[in-house]
């Protein structure tokens, strides 16, 4: 049995990447910002609301995040929402909403 990496967010979609780094430094979260270099797309969201093109860097949590948890919402220069779900500083989760398909 072969493990397969997950696909890099900055390898499938660079533009996104370098979007969300941009917008993180604007925030001042530098050290999340020097996550997106290497973050992985485990999972893609099973929601299947047209307007959700969201994403998991970490394998989805039974329930709540809990203790440790935070959203960063971020302020992207195209329309759309981002918003990051960061569990003990390592995001885990890229809220994708309204924004034009990623390619």
């Amino acid at each position: 049995m072969t493990h397969e990496e997950p696909a890099l967010v900055s390898d499938r979609w660079p533009r996104l990447a370098a979007e969300l780094a941009a917008a993180l430094r604007v925030a001042d979260e530098e050290d999340l910002a020097e996550q997106i270099t290497d973050l992985g797309i485990l999972q893609q969201c099973d929601c299947r609301d047209a307007f959700c093109q969201s994403f998991y860097t970490q394998p989805p949590a039974d329930g709540a995040y809990g203790p440790g948890h935070r959203n960063v919402g971020l302020s992207p220069d195209r329309p759309g929402m981002l918003v990051l779900d960061v569990v003990d500083n390592l995001i885990v989760y890229v809220e994708v909403i309204d924004r034009r398909p990623l390619s």
